[in-house]
């Protein structure tokens, strides 16, 4: 009998995880009319958008009188309303949006180091 060859096989390379590119948030604000709770809700959204987030987001606002059948297909019952659209999963905030640079924070959308002042 012949000894049977052992065959050696490839060392297994797991290949790297590709760093995860930046990605742009996408983010709906639903409010209720010209009110200046709304127009705070507003102000907030677009002033982290372009100091924390630097640009890297598209912010929308709904008007839920103007639209409401946009209110009724995302299930909104009180404004103001912030849906995290991206990245996944889906987020909800609801209520007073004075301090969402500490939510963002808090769920990982900005690091604690890019606050600014």
């Amino acid at each position: 009998m012949k000894p049977e060859k052992s065959r050696r096989s490839a060392p297994t390379v797991k290949p790297r995880p590709a760093a995860r590119p930046r990605s742009k948030f996408v983010l709906r604000l639903f409010v209720a009319g010209a009110t200046a709770r709304s127009r705070q809700a507003v102000l907030h959204l677009q002033q982290l958008c372009a100091a924390d987030l630097k640009g890297g987001c598209t912010l929308e606002v709904i008007d839920i009188y103007q639209q409401p059948e946009l209110a009724r297909a995302n299930q909104i019952v009180a404004t103001p309303t912030l849906v995290v659209e991206f990245p996944r999963p889906m987020r909800r905030f609801i209520g007073n949006l004075a301090n969402i640079t500490g939510l963002f924070v808090e769920l990982d959308l900005i690091p604690a180091r890019k606050l600014t002042v």
